[in-house]
């Protein structure tokens, strides 16, 4: 999910499977033997399922970022 607008920022729900909790996070990651260097994908996450969704990526050594979701700004 790529949350950018404000309406969907306030709407953004965690991408762990089966959680229906309010994103506060956003993990931009990307799989390198299938992306480009400048190709990007988002996962939003909720308090309890950051650290799930980002361990999980990291397992595969995926290059990933951790930061809040915020009303404003681009990917980054």
């Amino acid at each position: 999910m790529s949350a950018q607008s404000s309406g969907q920022v306030a709407d953004a729900v965690c991408s762990r499977a089966g959680c229906r909790a309010t994103a506060h996070w956003r993990i931009d990651w990307r799989n390198p033997r299938i992306h480009t260097a400048d190709r990007r994908k988002t996962w939003v996450a909720c308090d309890e399922h950051v650290d799930y969704l980002r361990d999980f990526l990291a397992a595969r050594d995926f290059p990933l970022s951790v930061a809040p979701l915020a009303e404003t700004g681009a990917p980054r």
